[in-house]
């Protein structure tokens, strides 16, 4: 609660000293650097969530749901089959993620380069040495994944969630303290210093014992990466990957085709409503782990009862913020302040704001189905992304930002809530009856 208290206080806060020291061209570099950080999506290949879902079954098997130290204790001082396979699932992890992030330094690195050097813009900034200052920190922040991934799945969402309000709350006064010092796009790079450092200190700090455990090499069981894991994980992480086409696709577009200036104005107001979207689906994405131990357990009641009420809380109070900042922007149009200027106008506002409302539904979906060790219909998540790629591209190199807005809510409206609660409401019916007709199994069968 306390996470999501400082969101909705710092966020204001920040878009409003953006407003003040920022340039409108400095304003629009800033928010589509975080667009392409964001391509890190393809390199991450989704894996994370892969790896919550794995060690929370894997610890449902060791400790139940049981989170306390005595209980932590006594699993890492245990022999135990689970122990062995979270080590292995550990070690495999750090792998994976140590050649994601080098691949990702140098191809987005070069990426960024060419991609600002050929956008049609108006300002010159120096903008070189802190894109690729960020996108080193980025790169060495990558590594770290795995770890809270582990952790996470391991019940430790209370030490998690502790974090990253710590982690909050001093980047955003890392911002505070550089925007007005004249850093502009350094703030970037202060931020991810500064997430990095805060990681790295929690981990030696609060859970060393307990990640040394994991660390060892294991003794017993291993995870089969290529029976169990790769036939998950690939489906998971082809999703993510496009969904990059979904999302990090919109303001990028807009900087290429229409400068800096528009670009900034759909980043601000992007990120204030997609923040609002991550404050709220964060009720959901705390029980990540607890929906996989539930299934594990086959409480299939448990499970419903908590994902029906969660979803009903976190989608009240998204629509309730989206409609604020509409009124908000409504209000300022109205007024004519200035700094309405550096936000979206009205129209495009209203069409991003009721599409996140509506996603957060089939993204809710699809963190229940995942916690089964599942992912399916992955021809249809493959031609929708690919539909909504065309579209942002398409009618944001016409329109701009009035054309992505308009893209986005069509494929979350009318695509991707009618279809992924299609295929919840099957996946859903058919795979309970399958484990609970085969309750000593901790795989069964379903669509893949």
């Amino acid at each position: 609660m306390a996470s999501r208290g400082w969101q909705f206080v710092a966020g204001p806060v920040t878009v409003v000293l953006i407003g003040m020291f920022f340039s409108a061209e400095v304003q629009g570099y800033y928010y589509t650097f975080w667009s392409l950080i964001a391509l890190q999506t393809i390199f991450d290949f989704s894996f994370q969530p892969v790896i919550v879902n794995f060690a929370s079954h894997e610890w449902g098997e060791l400790t139940g749901n049981d989170t306390s130290q005595t209980a932590i204790d006594k699993a890492a001082g245990s022999d135990h089959r689970s122990i062995s396979r979270l080590a292995s699932l550990l070690r495999g992890s750090l792998l994976w993620y140590g050649v994601a992030a080098c691949l990702f330094f140098l191809i987005v690195g070069m990426a960024g380069i060419i991609f600002f050097s050929q956008a049609e813009s108006s300002n010159r900034l120096s903008w070189r040495p802190a894109w690729l200052a960020l996108v080193a920190l980025t790169a060495v922040n990558f590594w770290t994944v795995p770890f809270l991934a582990i952790l996470e799945g391991c019940g430790q969402v209370r030490s998690i969630y502790r974090l990253q309000f710590a982690r909050t709350m001093i980047g955003n006064l890392a911002v505070w303290i550089t925007i007005p010092l004249g850093a502009e796009l350094w703030v970037t790079v202060a931020v991810a210093a500064v997430r990095l450092a805060c990681e790295l200190l929690w981990l030696v700090l609060f859970h060393r014992d307990l990640l040394t455990t994991f660390l060892r090499r294991p003794t017993g069981q291993r995870v089969n990466w290529r029976q169990e894991v790769w036939p998950f994980q690939w489906r998971v992480g082809l999703k993510g990957l496009l969904g990059f086409l979904n999302t990090a696709l919109i303001n990028p577009v807009v900087f290429f085709y229409h400068g800096e200036v528009s670009a900034g104005q759909l980043g601000m107001t992007w990120q204030i409503l997609t923040s609002l979207q991550a404050a709220c689906m964060s009720w959901i994405k705390t029980r990540t782990a607890m929906f996989g131990i539930l299934v594990a357990r086959r409480e299939f009641t448990e499970l419903d009862r908590v994902y029906f009420r969660l979803l009903a809380i976190s989608s009240t109070f998204l629509a309730l913020g989206t409609a604020a900042v509409f009124l908000t922007i409504l209000l300022l149009n109205y007024l004519a302040i200035d700094f309405a200027d550096r936000l979206l106008p009205p129209v495009p506002t209203a069409m991003l704001a009721v599409a996140i409302v509506v996603l957060i539904i089939p993204e809710s979906q699809w963190t229940y189905i995942h916690a089964h060790k599942k992912s399916p219909h992955l021809a249809i998540a493959l031609l929708g992304s690919l539909l909504s790629g065309v579209l942002t591209w398409w009618l944001g190199r016409q329109f701009g930002a009035i054309g992505v807005s308009a893209a986005y809510l069509f494929m979350t409206a009318f695509i991707y809530l009618p279809l992924w609660t299609a295929v919840w409401w099957a996946c859903r019916a058919r795979w309970h009856q399958d484990l609970m007709d085969e309750p000593s199994s901790d795989t069964f069968k379903g669509p893949v």
